[in-house]
């Protein structure tokens, strides 16, 4: 469906990488596959914690039980910063063992274990507007585009939405849609306020940050091996500390453009976000100058990144599931208060922190509303108040949003 609508973008070659550290060049690539074979046990201990109803714990703690240690080792944080927060946006600290090995093998084995770089010039945006031309017409009423919401009514008869322009929609049910990030900075009021079930699951999963720097530097003086795809950073001091390198000046990206940008997530994001662009501009060349020589990397001629964590539409960039989390407390995230209903990726199961987790609850919600409205369904979502223990593995299933029943034989976690 989305390749129909913006262009699919150039194939990301986890393969082609160069590494570094502050005295430039050196090859610690084989730190990669250790981690690779301790993160294959890491899943198959995820599978046990699942299926014999064990605690949960970090992933840190999976890691290091599945035998990798990179401790103060530099160029092993870097090798576990680029498999696995570059992915997830956080720490291995902070993230559930279990929930972490489900998102990965329900994402990569489920849909591909591919990913692509979109470079569709007309913005992502483009998918939205694709998908709204199927059943909304130009100057659409029911579209309003610059709206902010203030604050939302709900019951068993129908929903209430205020806007700070101070028009307001009603309607017999709603889907919010707001990102986990919005629903923790108590920015939109609801009322009544949501129950405590609900605002315990609001507040217990976390909002990931991840921030891209784009970088352009004079075409005829591009200074890395545009052959490279990645070029992975060792800092001596700090873990994180602008860590990856994506050129796109390659074949099958823009080449002769001169651009390539540096991604931080977490606390690094938000120092970056919370500092000017000058201060960031001269740290990441502090570091493309240890990596490649001082009389080597010039000046550039544009310097930009977003700052999600400040944006108020958003506050982050996609969700994260802590650790000794159950998926009792998430079911609190995704059910519905009265007739109001909640989706986005921060309500999926096994895809959160993706645009397919999205998609899928979307839909679900959607079908949903529409049984209830044609009144073939009459059941709302199940809430657990109160909530106590551990998930049993009959529980796994689409009443808590657990969709794929084959998720432990065909997918690696048994």
């Amino acid at each position: 469906m989305l390749s129909e609508l913006i262009d699919e973008g150039s194939y990301s070659d986890y393969d082609s990488i160069e590494t570094f550290n502050e005295t430039g060049a050196v090859d610690f690539t084989g730190l990669l596959d250790e981690y690779e074979d301790a993160f294959t046990t890491f899943g198959q201990d995820a599978g046990y914690i699942l299926t014999d109803n064990l605690q949960d714990r970090t992933a840190r703690s999976g890691l290091s039980l599945a035998g990798w240690k990179p401790e103060k080792d530099p160029a092993a944080q870097a090798a576990e910063w680029w498999s696995y927060d570059f992915e997830y946006a956080n720490p291995p600290e902070q993230a559930s063992h279990e929930f972490t090995a489900i998102n990965y093998n329900s994402t990569f084995n489920q849909w591909s274990n591919e990913n692509n770089f979109v470079l569709d010039q007309r913005g992502f945006d483009t998918f939205i507007k694709g998908e709204a031309a199927t059943f909304l017409k130009d100057q659409d009423p029911r579209l309003r585009l610059n709206t902010i919401v203030a604050n939302i009514s709900y019951d068993t008869s129908g929903v209430t939405i205020e806007n700070e322009d101070g028009s307001c929609v009603q309607a017999d049910y709603a889907v919010c849609t707001f990102s986990l990030g919005v629903l923790q900075s108590d920015t939109i009021t609801f009322k009544p306020e949501l129950p405590d079930w609900k605002q315990n699951g609001i507040e217990t999963f976390t909002m990931g940050t991840y921030t891209k720097i784009f970088i352009q530097f004079p075409p005829d003086q591009v200074f890395w091996n545009t052959s490279y795809q990645f070029l992975l950073y060792a800092d001596p001091v700090e873990r994180g500390y602008y860590p990856i390198f994506q050129s796109l000046d390659g074949e099958g990206f823009l080449p002769g453009s001169g651009i390539i940008f540096v991604t931080v997530v977490s606390s690094q994001s938000y120092v970056v976000e919370s500092q000017d662009d000058q201060i960031t501009k001269d740290q990441v060349l502090t570091v493309l100058r240890n990596m490649f020589g001082p009389e080597n990397v010039p000046e550039p001629i544009a310097f930009m990144y977003p700052r999600w964590s400040l944006e108020p539409w958003a506050y982050g960039s996609y969700s994260n599931w802590p650790p000794a989390t159950t998926l009792e407390m998430h079911q609190n995230l995704r059910a519905n208060v009265g007739r109001l209903y909640f989706a986005g990726e921060a309500t999926s199961a096994q895809y959160f922190g993706f645009l397919h987790g999205a998609w899928v609850e979307g839909k679900t919600v959607g079908d949903k509303i529409a049984g209830l409205i044609k009144g073939t369904i009459q059941a709302e979502e199940v809430h657990y108040d109160p909530l106590h223990g551990t998930t049993f593995v009959d529980e796994y299933d689409a009443t808590n949003g657990f969709i794929l029943e084959s998720t432990f034989a065909t997918y690696g976690l048994k």
